[in-house]
C-alpha cells in the first residue's frame, strides 16, 4: 500500500427528515441561494422542506442548472451572486447541481477569469463561498468530496476540476428523497457510482486489503439493491444503502494508498460533451471497453474480483477475467444502462471527434500506467461498437 494522508470534513445528515437540520448549519444572517435543475423538488415536496428549514433566513433561488452544468448558466448564477451579496450557497438535487455550485462557490470569488477554473481543474482557486448539498439523487458522491465536473457548452469541453475550497460544509441524506426517481435516472445513479468504485479498484494489486475488501462490500451492495430499486421504488432500507454506497464510492476513502486508473471518466466525458449521452451511459459503454483492451494488465484484479464479487471460479484464468468483464456489462445492461455504442445510434464515425479531443485536453497519458495513449483509444473504442 502507498503512502497517503487523508482528511474528510464535510458533515452528514443522514435519514428521514433531516433536512431541518439546515438552520442548525447556515448562520441566522446568512444571505442563501439555492440552486437547483430542472424542478422536480418543487414537486415531490423537497424544496417545501427546505423554505421551512430557512425560515426567518433570507434567501434568493437559482434553477435551471443542466444535467451536466453549462459553465454558460453557472456564470448566470455567478451575477446573481454578486448582485444580491449571497454569502451561502445550497445546492438542492443531484450530482450535477452539487457540481455546477461548487463551481459558482469558487468563481464568486475567483480574481480573473472563472473559465481558467475550467482549463486549469480549479488549481488556482485561492477562495469560495461556503455551501451545503441537499441531496436528492445518489450517483456522483459530490456530497461528499471537492470535485466537480463543468460542461462549456459553446466548445462542447467537459472537464474535471477540484479544490478543497469547493467541498460542502455539509450534506444532507435522506433516503426518501430518491422515491420519485425514475427508472433511468436509479440505473445511472448505480452504475455511475460503480464505476466510480471501479475506476479506484480495477488497476494492479499493492495489497491494500482494507480498501479493497471495502470497495468489494459496496459492489455487493449496489449490484443487490440496485435492482431492487427499480422493481420497489420506495423500499427505505433499498434507498437508504443505495444512498450511502454511492457517497463512499468517492469520497476519498477507497483510494487511499492505491492506483486509480480514471481512464473510462476521461474518455466518457468527451462522449457526453460531444453527443450528449448521460454520464452513466457513457461509463457504461467505456467501461467493458477498457477492462477488455488492458485485461492482461488488469488480471490479477479482474480475478480477484470474479472470485470475491461476482462468484466466479474458472479454472482458465483468461476465460475468467472475460467472463467477469461480461457479466460486469451485463448488470448494467439489466439496470436500463445500454454498454455499446450502436444503442445509442452512434457507430465508429463518432470516435475520432472523442480522440481529438483528449487531445485539445491533453489527456495522452490515462490509465493507472500512464499507458493509454490517444490512439490506443481509438482502438480500444472500437470494441464499444
Amino acid at each position: 500500500m502507498n503512502n497517503f494522508s487523508f482528511r474528510n470534513p464535510t458533515r452528514i445528515h443522514f435519514g428521514k427528515g433531516q433536512i431541518a437540520k439546515i438552520k442548525e448549519e447556515i448562520p441566522a444572517d446568512a444571505r442563501v441561494l439555492i440552486t437547483y435543475g430542472g424542478g422536480s423538488i418543487k414537486k415531490n415536496g423537497v424544496l417545501e422542506q427546505v423554505y421551512a428549514a430557512l425560515e426567518n433566513i433570507i434567501f434568493f433561488e437559482f434553477g435551471g442548472i443542466e444535467p451536466n452544468p453549462h459553465f454558460e448558466t453557472l456564470m448566470k448564477a455567478v451575477e446573481l451572486v454578486k448582485q444580491e451579496k449571497i454569502t451561502y450557497l445550497l445546492a438542492v438535487g443531484g450530482g450535477s447541481v452539487v457540481d455546477g455550485t461548487k463551481f459558482i462557490a469558487g468563481a464568486a470569488l475567483y480574481d480573473g477569469d472563472p473559465l481558467e477554473m475550467v482549463y486549469t481543474r480549479a488549481a488556482k482557486v485561492k477562495a469560495a463561498l461556503p455551501l451545503g448539498c441537499i441531496l436528492t439523487l445518489p450517483a456522483t458522491g459530490s456530497e461528499m468530496n471537492g470535485n466537480a465536473v463543468v460542461t462549456r457548452w459553446e466548445t462542447k469541453d467537459k472537464m474535471g476540476m477540484f479544490s478543497e475550497l469547493m467541498r460542502p460544509a455539509f450534506s444532507i441524506l435522506d433516503p426518501e428523497t430518491t422515491y420519485s426517481l425514475p427508472a433511468r435516472q436509479v440505473g445511472n445513479g448505480v452504475v455511475d457510482a460503480m464505476v466510480h468504485i471501479l475506476e479506484q479498484y480495477m488497476t494492479y494489486p499493492v495489497n491494500g486489503k482494507v480498501q479493497d475488501y471495502y470497495a468489494e462490500s459496496l459492489l455487493k451492495i449496489l449490484m443487490e439493491d440496485g435492482p431492487q430499486a427499480l422493481t420497489d421504488p420506495v423500499n427505505y432500507d433499498v434507498r437508504a444503502n443505495i444512498m450511502w454506497a454511492a457517497t463512499q464510492a468517492l469520497n476519498g476513502t477507497l483510494n487511499l494508498g492505491m492506483p486509480g486508473d480514471w481512464s473510462i471518466h476521461a474518455i466518457g466525458h468527451q462522449i457526453t460533451a460531444l453527443y450528449g449521452l448521460d454520464h452513466a451511459q457513457t461509463l457504461a459503454i467505456v467501461l467493458p471497453a477498457v477492462w477488455h483492451y488492458k485485461k492482461t494488465q488488469k488480471k490479477a484484479k479482474l480475478l480477484q474480483y470474479a472470485d470475491h464479487v461476482l462468484g466466479i471460479q474458472e479454472a482458465n484464468d483468461d476465460q475468467c477475467a472475460t467472463l467477469a468483464i461480461e457479466k460486469t456489462r451485463a448488470f448494467f445492461e439489466s439496470m436500463g444502462v445500454p454498454t455499446r455504442f450502436s444503442a445509442y445510434g452512434l457507430d465508429a464515425t463518432a470516435i475520432p471527434a472523442i480522440v481529438e479531443k483528449l487531445r485539445q485536453h491533453g489527456r495522452l497519458k490515462l490509465g493507472e500506467h500512464g499507458d493509454i495513449t490517444p490512439d490506443d483509444v481509438t482502438q480500444l473504442l472500437q470494441l464499444a461498437l
